[in-house]
């Protein structure tokens, strides 16, 4: 990709009323654009970024083995009705059509699927099952903030597991905890299992799974040596306290929320009256968990955990590209001419061999494609200059590195794979 046909641009300054860093550089490296608070335009480089967590994210719930649907973001009252969450929602949006009839704008969907997969399910033997979807959802937030990470629409990924005994569904769930820190981990973030309370959705535990950031909206009690934390507001240790899974010390440190699982028993199998004929002919309601991951949030969190005072930081495999390529100007002519040419053909060589790259082929200063391709943050950078077709060579440079080499002009298509692949 030429950054001289993006139609986005970066930009030197943020918005006056962005206050967290994912805010200021997404918008600032042209990854969104803002429409109104809380409400958010997916740009080219954002949209790849975004595309890529959720490529990690259903590559995972397909290995739990959950099968991938698609539920409406329109939902009939009268579902809410049953379950009483119709007036006791605040954030729920609702919209009435021209005859009168009143909606929901899904916040999430166990409205909807408890009875979808209620249709199809009669036995015991038809259980377990698990679906997911990655889908657009909607909160009447008051007020929305901190970039993506808080908004009143927003993308998620929801899996809801049905289950015939207890016992099964407390399996499921385990299995999904090691699944969910292998999304976190493969999008190049470090996870801490929260024990939390239920909130909303149930009086029971459930489990956050929070990215340790200074800049994170909620205090847990975490272990620096393995994945165990709780939340601040329901720690049943303290700090300095051995941890109950390692023995290392507790501490208190901060995190942002990007993912979250309950154990929801039969809340919403019994208003829906979703049960099955067990083994001995008794009918017994299902057990459901429900398992959320923000795949817009997780895009902000990366950039909250990933980034320093120049810009973004992309973990590999979510960056828009592996390989941001800069070509530097020259005031000689036929220099400027060799290095666009080198430049050019490395870039085609890259897209050849399947390698995803971001060529600076614009007419910008040095100083200005340097400090964009720290803002913009793709993992590698190579560098064409009048200083390296003198030594027949790129500047290599990994932008979570101060360091830089030169490698030959013969060896830059064998390292880039070798890193990409790593």
């Amino acid at each position: 990709m030429r950054m001289s046909r993006l139609f986005t641009k970066t930009s030197k300054a943020a918005p006056h009323d962005a206050e967290s860093a994912n805010a200021k550089l997404l918008m600032r490296g042209g990854f969104v654009h803002q429409e109104m608070a809380g409400v958010y335009s997916w740009l080219p480089l954002g949209l790849r970024v975004l595309r890529k967590v959720e490529a990690v994210i259903r590559e995972e719930m397909d290995a739990l083995g959950a099968q991938e649907v698609l539920m409406p973001a329109l939902q009939p009252k009268e579902n809410w009705m049953t379950t009483a969450r119709w007036d006791s929602m605040d954030d729920l949006y609702k919209v009435t059509s021209r005859t009168d009839k009143e909606f929901a704008l899904g916040p999430t969907h166990e409205e909807i699927v408890t009875p979808l997969v209620r249709d199809f399910v009669r036995s015991y033997k038809d259980l377990p099952t698990a679906v997911y979807q990655i889908q657009t959802k909607y909160r009447d937030e008051l007020r929305p903030k901190s970039g993506v990470l808080r908004g009143r629409e927003f993308g998620m990924k929801d899996l809801y597991s049905f289950h015939a005994t207890k016992e099964d569904l407390d399996a499921f769930y385990a299995e999904a905890i090691e699944a969910y820190v292998r999304v976190f981990t493969r999008c190049g973030v470090d996870v801490k299992v929260v024990e939390a309370s239920g909130g909303a959705f149930t009086k029971k535990f459930s489990h956050e799974f929070q990215v340790e950031t200074p800049a994170g909206e909620d205090v847990i009690l975490a272990c620096g040596a393995c994945t165990f934390a709780q939340n601040g507001e329901i720690a049943t240790l303290k700090e300095g306290d051995a941890c109950p899974q390692c023995g290392a010390p507790l501490a208190l440190t901060k995190g942002v929320e990007a993912g979250n699982i309950f154990d929801l028993g039969q809340r919403f199998s019994e208003p829906f009256d979703f049960g099955v004929t067990m083994e001995d002919g008794s009918r017994q309601l299902v057990y459901m968990g429900c398992y959320g991951i923000g795949s817009t949030r997780l895009v902000g969190t990366i950039v909250e955990a990933k980034h320093d005072d120049r810009g973004m930081i992309w973990p590999k495999g979510v960056a828009p590209m592996p390989v941001h390529l800069v070509a530097l100007s020259s005031k000689d002519v036929a220099t400027h001419a060799k290095i666009m040419e080198t430049a050019e053909g490395i870039h085609d060589d890259l897209m050849a061999s399947g390698t995803e790259v971001l060529w600076d082929d614009r007419d910008a200063s040095p100083g200005e494609k340097l400090a964009d391709a720290d803002l913009i943050g793709l993992p590698l950078r190579l560098l064409v200059s009048e200083k390296t077709l003198v030594e027949d060579a790129v500047e290599w440079k990994l932008r979570a590195s101060d360091e830089s080499r030169l490698v030959k002009h013969g060896d830059v298509m064998e390292e880039v794979a070798t890193f990409v692949k790593e």
